[in-house]
């Protein structure tokens, strides 16, 4: 991750700049140093090579010792850079080490360069056999002026001595000695004010240069500026002027690019409000068609039921020895059809009320042989009417089990009841088997048929409400596409798993799978003992009200709003339950109406709703706490977790 601190663009474009121009100016005095020096070496040489020639020349003639002393002290007077001049008289020179190094390392990195020059001519005594003058601090008060004498650049010693007599014998060699650290230092002096002078120019064209490249900064700073606005104010509904100085194309467009993008976020700004707006209406409106439905579905069942009741109850009436036989056929036509309505009906009324909540579990004791020996009973007869064999297999002995066994006995009927309608031939099998752990056991059934099967794109779909792999309205098979949805609800009430294999035109595998526990859990009557319990409800009462009387509590049920006002003023109500039938502002009025007319004591108040409302808590639930109720839950009536949230509302009450 990088932790840098973040710059802005001028304080970088500043600081690019200097760092370029310090580079310059280094780059370019160690260049101009490096070059400048190396020439004026090269030329320091062939200035000393020059010299060296004259006093070759001026050594090489006959009675030449004053003039040649009066010669070295005026070099060594006037030129600086030369250390000393030596005469030697031997046949081979002096080779200085530097004298085999190049101009450029001599210059750069030497102190002292050392030159030999022969000395050539026809008298051998007319040199000294050596003569040695030092530096200049040494001879200056001895040497006279005289003008100096000037050769070509070009002029070399081989040049000299080819001109001279070739029978001429070599005497001796000049040895001059240039002082390179000397001259160095006199180079840097001379040449420092045009170094200073450039320096000053380079940075006054940086500073130029810095100026141009700070106009669009200041059009990038007042852009920053307005983005800084838009960031600290996010309800910013209107774009401020972003003002551009200079008009750089580029800033133009990113300010175009800026402005579009402002305005395009207001739009969806607004369209997000727009449909907030939406949102929220549709939202109410469908809270208010859930409990629509929910109330229909509770309405027209128990008035089907109460018709098919009393079409039943009429069939039953019919005594079968006064009717012919056209009549008792006629009548058993009516009976299965009554009878296979009331099964539908009673189906969709259970998963309405597993969806609402309204079921709970009721375990008990029971055997878990007896249960598949009363399956294969009640459906033997079906089974042996259309051909097909009925096949038990039990892997485990005798055994007492807990759990709710009317449950398990409706799942597992309606498991084989698909079996026999979808199974034309073969048969169909019933394999049980218990598997034991420490503080628990796993009884699996498997259900296996060799019917039409089913494709396995549809394996997820059948467990839906209402679904039919066949929906045409000619279709074989009869049937509502309620039974296997009521499976997956009874399954998940008592936390079981459901497993389905199937073929298409082999057959169908349904194995159901139930955890229990080995020993009986306590149940906690003693709970609400003592305890009096309002129950207020619009339509259904539910299962509630047993499990709360099941814990010890005196249960009152009331479908009107006085009736409950009432009772509460007249004796002590310890606890008010909503049930999840009734509306929220129905229950959000009566709650405020029993708040104002309590006086001596405080009643725990209780909203249930169903769990389809829990996306929608809160669009009601801060109205009813500000109403006065309690406590808003999803209604829950399994035993334990319904003890456990009681215990918690007692205890915080």
């Amino acid at each position: 991750m990088n932790n840098r601190p973040s710059q802005t663009l001028p304080m970088l474009i500043w600081q690019s700049i200097m760092q370029t121009m310090i580079l310059a100016v280094l780059a370019g005095l160690l260049l101009s140093f490096v070059y400048g020096f190396v020439q004026h070496y090269k030329e320091t040489r062939q200035h000393i090579q020059q010299l060296a020639t004259l006093l070759s020349i001026s050594a090489s003639t006959e009675n030449a010792d004053d003039i040649v002393n009066e010669q070295v002290r005026f070099l060594l007077k006037d030129e600086l850079g030369i250390k000393s001049i030596l005469f030697y008289t031997t046949s081979q020179p002096i080779v200085d080490a530097n004298q085999l190094s190049g101009d450029w390392e001599n210059a750069l990195f030497a102190n002292t360069v050392s030159f030999n020059y022969p000395v050539i001519g026809d008298h051998t005594n007319n040199i000294a056999p050596s003569i040695d003058i030092g530096d200049t601090n040494t001879n200056q008060t001895s040497a006279r002026q005289r003008p100096a004498i000037s050769l070509p650049n070009n002029t070399l010693v081989s040049d000299i001595s080819n001109k001279l007599n070739t029978d001429n014998a070599l005497v001796g060699h000049i040895n001059i000695t240039l002082n390179v650290a000397t001259l160095r230092v006199n180079w840097i002096k001379n040449n420092l004010l045009l170094w200073l002078i450039t320096t000053i120019l380079a940075i006054i064209w940086a500073l130029f240069i810095l100026r141009k490249l700070n106009w669009p900064s200041k059009d990038i700073a007042a852009l920053t500026e307005v983005c800084d606005m838009v960031i600290k104010n996010l309800e910013l509904d209107q774009l401020p002027m972003i003002q551009q100085r200079f008009g750089f194309q580029e800033l133009v467009k990113i300010k175009q690019a800026f402005i579009t993008l402002f305005n395009r976020l207001q739009v969806s700004k607004q369209d997000y409000q727009a449909l907030a707006v939406f949102e929220q209406q549709l939202h109410h409106k469908d809270l208010s068609l859930d409990v629509q439905l929910h109330n229909f579905q509770s309405m027209i069942t128990h008035e089907l039921k109460t018709s098919l009741n009393a079409i039943v109850g009429g069939l039953q009436l019919l005594d079968d020895e006064h009717l012919n036989h056209e009549q008792k056929d006629a009548v058993d036509i009516i009976r299965n059809g009554s009878d296979n309505l009331v099964l539908a009906l009673d189906q969709i009324i259970q998963l309405n009320q597993s969806q609402k909540g309204q079921i709970s579990l009721q375990s008990r004791e029971f055997n878990p042989l007896q249960v598949i020996a009363d399956l294969l009973a009640d459906f033997e007869p079906a089974t042996k009417q259309k051909g097909l064999a009925l096949i038990s297999h039990i892997h485990h002995t005798d055994y007492t089990l807990e759990g709710d066994v009317e449950k398990i006995q409706q799942i597992l009927s309606i498991l084989v009841n698909n079996a026999i309608k979808f199974t034309p031939a073969g048969q169909i099998t019933i394999a049980s088997q218990l598997t034991h752990f420490d503080n628990s056991n796993r009884w699996q059934i498997n259900i296996k048929d060799t019917g039409i099967g089913i494709d396995n794109n549809f394996i997820e779909d059948i467990f839906n409400q209402f679904f039919q792999v066949d929906s045409s309205k000619t279709r074989q098979y009869e049937g509502t596409g309620i039974g296997l949805p009521v499976v997956k609800q009874m399954v998940q009430l008592m936390s079981a798993g459901i497993k389905v294999d199937s073929e298409l035109g082999v057959g169908t595998d349904f194995t159901l799978t139930i955890p229990m526990s080995n020993q009986r859990q306590p149940r906690q009557q003693q709970l609400l003992s003592g305890l009096t319990v309002v129950y207020y409800y619009y339509h259904e009462k539910g299962s509630l009200v047993d499990e709360l009387e099941h814990l010890g509590a005196s249960v009152i049920c009331y479908q009107h709003e006085q009736l409950v006002i009432d009772e509460m003023r007249t004796k002590k109500v310890n606890m008010l339950m909503f049930a999840e039938d009734v509306f929220a502002r129905k229950a959000e009025s009566l709650a405020s109406r029993i708040r104002a007319s309590e006086t001596d004591y405080r009643a725990l108040l209780v909203f249930w709703y169903p769990q389809q409302q829990t996306r929608h808590l809160d669009s009601f639930e801060f109205g009813l706490k500000a109403a006065g109720i309690d406590y808003c839950a999803v209604a829950n009536y399994e035993d334990k977790a319904l003890s456990d949230l009681l215990k918690s509302w007692l205890a915080w009450s």
